[in-house]
């Protein structure tokens, strides 16, 4: 992809109709990011079931799409949380992660915070590169996957 293609990316906030594209998008990459966290414990059709029935309906999702409306990217925030933020596994590294996290904060001015599993190192180095800084370290009891996790948060200055 060349440099002007993430202009053509448009992110807009995701109908009831978008429910499939944005639980796509999610398990493609956290499949991708196998290694770098840990299996999903839930199956394709959990997570589709969830995202149509509980996510579109009751927080803030936003769905980025390329000129030709194909999804490469989602967003979901919840309060001040930033509880999903998946980029298509083809289209990683092209910005459309930092663009959502510019719009995140643009639409929660008072602060973020969210969690990264301990072994996302790449996640981290992501998080820290748009201000976020490390709040708290768990053992993962409290999380599904029973993982190490991070909170970061983010204050404006």
């Amino acid at each position: 992809m060349d440099s002007g293609w993430r202009e053509l990316a448009i992110s807009r906030r995701a109908e009831a109709a978008d429910a499939p594209a944005v639980a796509d998008v999610i398990i493609r990459s956290r499949r991708a990011a196998a290694g770098a966290i840990p299996a999903a414990v839930h199956s394709d059709a959990e997570v589709h079931e969830w995202i149509g029935a509980v996510v579109v309906p009751d927080r803030e999702v936003w769905l980025t799409e390329d000129a030709d409306g194909r999804p490469l990217a989602a967003l979901v925030l919840d309060d001040d949380w930033i509880d999903q933020l998946y980029v298509e596994p083809a289209v990683t590294g092209h910005g459309l992660g930092s663009q959502l996290v510019e719009l995140a904060k643009s639409r929660r001015p008072g602060g973020l915070q969210l969690w990264t599993f301990a072994t996302n190192t790449g996640a981290q180095r992501f998080y820290r590169r748009h201000g976020f800084i490390e709040a708290e370290t768990t053992d993962g009891a409290g999380n599904e996957e029973k993982a190490p996790d991070i909170r970061f948060v983010w204050a404006p200055a």
